[in-house]
């Protein structure tokens, strides 16, 4: 890959964002959260389930996007459809023709820029049937590489129960499934907490709500009935690489013939989008630098990933070589074939 003319080391984006395909008129369109709206100033403004935010091009328009991976030199970027926004547990007669036009348009970017972008579609989770078609016509005929699904459908093996129709055809051709912070259909968002939900809400309580995914999906037999599927985990698991002697000591002082299964957090993938060299090496030394992607979390956050957190690493130029990309380029073509 080339930008600006010159060599790219395989450096591969694996959480962003992209608000375009067709969405930006859907939300124009729609008169309830989440939608769009014209603020006084004339600028727009997206009225998400949880607040509101500027709504820049950097969140539509895919040459803005091109143009930060060049000044960044990445190589590749994996966008996703924008979970966290809350469309996907919207009816899904509302919302399942604009998924799907969404979808399409995101299997067309990989393409039209020789495969820098890469892709996770959306499914029209209030529509079980409709999501199960989805899944299918994700693999085997966009040929994207995954699926995005909520978070809070994650937070006990019951609930991620509930989506074994769309974890069973994921399955049936292998597919890399991202757990996104977001509500399940029929939930909402958490309420702001109630001063600096910046932190608490956005931070705090957001990263414990991540490793909670990560539990369910190794304390459950999820990954032994789906064997075929990669799980992505954000944000490094979580407060995982934090907490990991405390789950250790619970399970040798009250479950003895029972230890936390420290082992299996190997068998899940992460990224360090919005996250910085400190957490990335407590990662590394819990999970292994060969199961960690580079991650910006853009158009959200704009800080470049490499600099900002694998390069200030204190970690061996090899682990910073599979963390930059050679992991995601492995993974992703073993789901090409």
């Amino acid at each position: 890959m080339r930008g600006k003319g010159r060599p790219m080391e395989q450096r591969v984006d694996m959480h962003a964002h992209f608000y375009g395909g067709g969405l930006v008129e859907m939300l124009q369109a729609r008169q309830s959260r989440p939608c769009l709206r014209t603020r006084a100033d004339g600028s727009a403004g997206m009225l998400a389930m949880n607040g509101e935010f500027p709504f820049s091009p950097a969140y539509h328009d895919i040459s803005v996007g091109l143009a930060q991976m060049d000044r960044q030199g990445l190589s590749h970027r994996m966008l996703t459809f924008p979970g966290a926004l809350c469309l996907d547990i919207q009816p899904g007669a509302e919302v399942a023709q604009a998924i799907s036009a969404f979808n399409t348009h995101l299997a067309g970017l990989r393409q039209e820029t020789g495969g820098r972008i890469l892709g996770l579609g959306g499914l029209p989770l209030a529509d079980m049937d409709l999501a199960v078609a989805e899944v299918r016509r994700i693999r085997r005929d966009l040929n994207l590489p995954g699926i995005i699904l909520p978070g809070d459908c994650f937070n006990s093996v019951a609930e991620a129960r509930s989506l074994a129709p769309i974890l069973e055809a994921a399955n049936e051709t292998g597919c890399l499934v991202m757990i996104h912070p977001g509500p399940r259909v029929g939930g909402a968002p958490p309420d702001p907490a109630a001063d600096f939900p910046q932190y608490r809400t956005s931070a705090v309580a957001l990263q414990s709500q991540i490793a909670q995914t990560a539990l369910t999906l190794i304390l459950s037999d999820i990954q032994h009935l789906w064997p075929r599927l990669a799980f992505q985990v954000v944000n490094l698991g979580g407060t995982l690489p934090f907490i990991i002697e405390r789950l250790e000591s619970i399970g040798r002082h009250r479950n003895p013939d029972m230890p936390f299964p420290t082992a299996r957090l190997r068998n899940l993938w992460y990224d360090c989008a919005s996250l910085g060299p400190r957490a990335l090496e407590a990662a590394v030394d819990l999970f292994g630098a060969d199961r960690i992607f580079l991650g910006s979390d853009w158009p959200i956050f704009v800080d470049d990933p490499y600099t900002h957190a694998l390069e200030p690493a204190r970690l061996d130029p090899e682990d910073k070589a599979r963390i930059a990309g050679l992991n995601a380029l492995e993974l992703i073509a073993s789901l090409d074939r």
